[in-house]
């Protein structure tokens, strides 16, 4: 099994996934050697962040890139760990012959019947996971600002301690990590979430088992 990984975006959510896949397969008992392992081509991009509240076409291109630049390695399917580049997961359908994991699917169906809230960018939040409770626009902007400031390393906790002050505010809620990187800053959290990193990570076994 090969599996191909569009990461760098950010790149700190790319070795987590990476890390957290690989202690999952251990933990599932899916490993009894080192050539248990499936080959795993990752493609860290540097991409443009999409947190603003529209992506032209020229944005995507280097998304379409790594995405051609991985089919060519011929992978059994490719993992996006990024939220916001699913919105335009039917585009890249059709420009490639690898499958593509669809996490708007996985998210879908975690979040049936469920009293949730968006954490993520605001074409996240309002346009790849459209819900009736969604944050206020200065919060999104806030959480957009937080994710800018986090994936370049500038003053971490401080963007740490903004999303967790947010998170408190709908701690009533389940509340969907629909960015990876807010996934790294709620990673060690007691509130009650959906991580996407861990959805990803599942889903990928799951194709792998």
């Amino acid at each position: 099994m090969k599996i191909g990984i569009l990461g760098g975006i950010g790149p700190e959510a790319t070795a987590e996934f990476y890390s957290k896949l690989i202690i999952e397969l251990q933990n599932r008992g899916l490993i009894k050697n080192n050539e248990s392992y499936p080959q795993i081509l990752i493609n860290s991009i540097p991409a443009p962040e999409l947190i603003g509240d529209n992506c032209s076409e020229n944005n995507l291109d280097i998304y379409l890139a790594g995405l051609e630049q991985l089919d060519a390695f011929k992978p059994d399917f490719i993992v996006m760990v990024c939220n916001t580049i699913h919105l335009f997961y039917d585009l890249f359908k059709m420009r490639i012959k690898t499958p593509i994991i669809d996490l708007r699917e996985e998210i879908k169906n975690l979040i049936f019947n469920k009293n949730v809230i968006i954490f993520g960018t605001p074409l996240t939040i309002n346009k790849l996971y459209p819900l009736k409770d969604k944050l206020k626009k200065i919060e999104i902007a806030q959480l957009s600002d937080a994710i800018f400031n986090f994936n370049k390393g500038f003053n971490k906790e401080l963007q740490i301690k903004i999303v967790k002050e947010l998170a408190e505010k709908y701690k009533d809620y389940t509340i969907v990590l629909g960015c990876t990187e807010i996934a790294l800053m709620l990673k060690e959290s007691c509130f009650n979430v959906i991580n996407t990193i861990d959805v990803l990570v599942d889903a990928t076994i799951r194709k792998i088992s």
